[in-house]
C-alpha cells in the first residue's frame, strides 16, 4: 500500500491511514496520520531556532519539514527496532538508535549522538549521586535546577545537530 504521494506506507505490519477519518489509533492495526506525524507546533519552533530572528516560515514548509522529520523518525527507530528483534529485546535504547543511524548511512549525525547520548548519561548519573546523597538541608529538600540545565545542555545538542545539517 501506498499513501497518495507514493510512500510506502507498510512497516512491519503498521498501516497508516492517510484517509483522514477512521476509527482511533490502533484499531483495525491503522495509524491515524495525527499520531504518526511530530506535532506541527513542535516542528516550527525547532525550525525557527536555527532561523534569524526576523525570518518566517510559511506552513508549507513547516508541513514539509514535519512529514520529513516524522518520516526520518520512524525509518530509524524502524531500523532499531528490527536490530532489537533479532536480538530478541523489547526496549530499543540510546546505543540502537545510534547504531541504526550509522548503518542507514548516517554515520556524522549517529557520532554527534553518541557524544550527546554519552553527556546525558554522565549528567544523569552526577544527578543520581546527589540524590542518593540525600541533598536535604534543615529537613528541605535542596532546589536544583537541573532539569533546567538538563533542557539548556538538550537544546544545545539539538542546535549542534540542526547546525551540521545546514
Amino acid at each position: 500500500m501506498t499513501d497518495k504521494i507514493g510512500i510506502d506506507s507498510y512497516r512491519e505490519g503498521h498501516k497508516y491511514d492517510f484517509g483522514g477519518g477512521g476509527g482511533a489509533s490502533g484499531e483495525d492495526g491503522f495509524i491515524k496520520e495525527q499520531d504518526r506525524l511530530l506535532p506541527i507546533a513542535n516542528v516550527g519552533r525547532i525550525m525557527k531556532q536555527i532561523l534569524p530572528p526576523n525570518a518566517k516560515v510559511s506552513k508549507e514548509a513547516k508541513e514539509t519539514m514535519q512529514e520529513c522529520v516524522s518520516e526520518f523518525i520512524s525509518f530509524v527507530t524502524g531500523e532499531a527496532s528490527d536490530k532489537c528483534h533479532r536480538e530478541k529485546r523489547k526496549t530499543v535504547n540510546g546505543d540502537d538508535i545510534c547504531w541504526a543511524l550509522a548503518t542507514l548511512g548516517f554515520d556524522n549525525y549517529a557520532e554527534q549522538l553518541k557524544r550527546y547520548l554519552q553527556r546525558y548519561r554522565e549528567q544523569e548519573g552526577e544527578r543520581a549521586n546527589q540524590n542518593s546523597a540525600g541533598n536535604v538541608h534543615e529537613g528541605k529538600e535542596e532546589t536544583s535546577t537541573y532539569r533546567g540545565e538538563m533542557q539548556s545542555s538538550l537544546s544545545l545538542g539539538r542546535f549542534e545537530i540542526c547546525k551540521s545539517i545546514w
